[in-house]
């Protein structure tokens, strides 16, 4: 008989809490944690890690797989990057609660918001609940490559409870109110992890309608604020406004904290443009706000938040030209048959885009400041290398020069826009960002942006980039990067039990070939329901990834291992509890 469900042996384990790393063993029994030092007994696996990093499980704050979790059981491409712990039902968008005759306007949300298909959400979607504790119990029955924990969106409970009128300017009366609120405290009882919601502009539906959270004025958010006070519970996530002014979204923000007397997250990056000093405008805010006793955190991207174009994804410089409107439904090798031709193509370059929704126009009008990705990914490019910049070497306009990039490569090249987070070609304000000690990494967005955004890999990233490949003057050490990624964000969701290499705690974790730790050009593929395609991006380095004591990954390949489960509700710090120094 042993001793052990699992014993990792001779790694170089990291705590998660920032300490020095110590090589050791670690033995788990019933997908906790059992003992850590010299183990002598058995187990009925056990991996030898020596070389090996060995960390907790990455906990993700900011995720979209209200959708994919209903309908899949991995929740790639999140867990193929050390994710083993994720929150869904950011930015005030989901499925729940929802009326049957509701459905519609919650997935054309979605599908304008974070670029899932339509047809993917009407195939996918069974629709087996109506109120938010229903979509838990639903759930609930299900099992997963990696733990999965849900919010409160804000937009779907804003039609749920007004109805047609979510969408106008017509304001919620007391009742409505009185009823978010009460609704608000039913779904943090039931295991919801706190509310969501959106105050950005660029939310909106494919067809250019805003977000019904954007129509909210500040009273609401404060019902959704009481909701969580009532409840004693729960964590409030909001987008300010990007564009809006620091000073005035912060205060908005600030207020809320203080209505609900519970956590609030926000999320932080510095625009391409507007006030250049918006960002650490908010920064400064926040200290001030955490030093007056109130829990905020801004969430933030450890590298440029930016879009992937090409024709096979959602956005490229022709979308919404007509004539490539035509033909947008066609295989990829018929439409680059008909773009080969010389009249096709003469035709084309002489229209402009149209679309109702000015955002989409905005998009595709951007693609000048794309850099073209081969074999690697490259997140930091020169600006030399720009479209707009090769064109005009080239003696071509940007329409040409573009055109024959994208028939290039049998139409398979993507291409790469940093937007966010890079607006001097450098990434010294994501560096002063991460180190601030009130920002919390996150919005990663896995589970949406299917067709135009793949930043899941951010875990990666983040420990290559910062812990290991940046110059000595701006490297972020390794145990404070590890922690930065477990017991960081667990502590802000309220998920107390993971996150830590600890007696007692969630046996998540992984091992880790730092020097091999790497992401690669993500690929298109089409395995969505109705066969939509969706991003992926591989990661080299993952040696083992562990879900409660069983392992789901080993070198990237998926073990078949289902060990995830809904998680319900905030988790304590367990009381057997010790670190591995003691």
């Amino acid at each position: 008989m042993t001793d052990y469900d699992l014993i990792i042996r001779g790694g170089t384990v990291h705590d998660g809490l920032g300490s020095e790393p110590r090589v050791t063993d670690i033995a788990v029994k019933d997908g906790r944690i059992a003992a850590i030092g010299a183990i002598s007994g058995t187990a009925l696996e056990e991996i030898d890690a020596k070389g090996l990093l060995v960390t907790p499980g990455f906990v993700d704050v900011h995720t979209h797989f209200d959708g994919q979790a209903t309908w899949e059981h991995r929740l790639a491409p999140s867990s193929g990057h050390g994710v083993t712990s994720v929150v869904m039902g950011n930015c005030g968008v989901g499925f729940a609660p929802c009326k049957p005759d509701q459905r519609e306007i919650l997935i054309k949300l979605m599908e304008g918001v974070e670029d899932v298909p339509e047809v993917v959400m009407i195939e996918g979607l069974p629709w087996n609940w109506e109120t938010f504790p229903e979509y838990l119990d639903a759930l609930d029955a299900r099992q997963f490559d990696i733990d999965i924990a849900a919010q409160l969106p804000h937009s779907a409970l804003r039609v749920y409870v007004m109805g047609e009128r979510a969408a106008t300017q017509e304001p919620p009366t007391a009742q409505d109110l009185a009823t978010m609120r009460r609704l608000t405290t039913e779904a943090i009882n039931a295991g919801a992890l706190g509310v969501t919601t959106s105050r950005n502009m660029l939310h909106r539906t494919k067809a250019g309608e805003l977000a019904p959270s954007l129509f909210s004025e500040e009273d609401e958010l404060g019902a959704l604020a009481e909701g969580l006070k009532d409840a004693g519970s729960g964590v409030f996530q909001i987008i300010p406004a990007p564009m809006g002014d620091a000073d005035h979204e912060f205060g908005v923000m600030r207020r809320i904290a203080e209505r609900c007397g519970q956590p609030l997250s926000y999320s932080l990056i510095q625009m391409p443009a507007g006030d250049p000093d918006a960002w650490r405008k908010s920064l400064t805010a926040l200290s001030q706000a955490t030093k007056d006793g109130l829990p905020m955190r801004a969430q933030i991207a450890p590298r440029p938040v930016g879009m992937l174009y090409g024709l096979e994804l959602s956005f490229h410089p022709f979308a919404y030209h007509p004539s490539y409107k035509a033909i947008s439904r066609l295989p990829l090798a018929q439409r680059l048959e008909r773009m080969k031709d010389p009249m096709f193509r003469e035709q084309l370059l002489s229209e402009q885009p149209e679309d109702t929704n000015p955002v989409n126009i905005k998009t595709v009008r951007g693609f000048q400041y794309c850099y073209a990705w081969e074999t690697e990914a490259n997140y930091e490019p020169q600006i030399a290398d720009r479209i707009d910049r090769l064109a005009a070497a080239a003696g071509k306009s940007v329409e040409d020069f573009s055109y024959d990039l994208l028939i290039a490569n049998e139409g398979k090249s993507i291409f790469y826009q940093p937007g966010a987070n890079y607006r001097d070609g450098n990434l010294l304000a994501v560096r002063e960002m991460l180190e601030h000690p009130d920002t919390v990494v996150g919005l990663a967005d896995g589970g949406a942006h299917y067709g135009m955004i793949c930043d899941a890999s951010f875990p990666t990233y983040y420990l290559a980039r910062w812990a290991r490949d940046a110059e000595a003057a701006q490297r972020i050490a390794l145990p404070k990067a590890i922690a930065a990624l477990t017991s960081e964000p667990a502590t802000l969701a309220g998920l107390n039990d993971r996150g830590r290499i600890a007696i007692g705690h969630k046996a998540d974790f992984n091992l880790i070939d730092f020097d091999r730790l790497n992401v690669r050009v993500p690929t298109v593929e089409h395995d969505l329901p109705a066969g939509g395609r969706r991003l992926h991006q591989r990661a080299d380095g993952y040696v083992a990834t562990i879900v409660s004591g069983t392992v789901t990954y080993r070198n990237g390949q998926a073990t078949g291992a289902l060990p995830g489960r809904l998680v319900r509700g905030q988790q304590k710090v367990p009381q057997t509890a010790a670190t591995i120094s003691a």
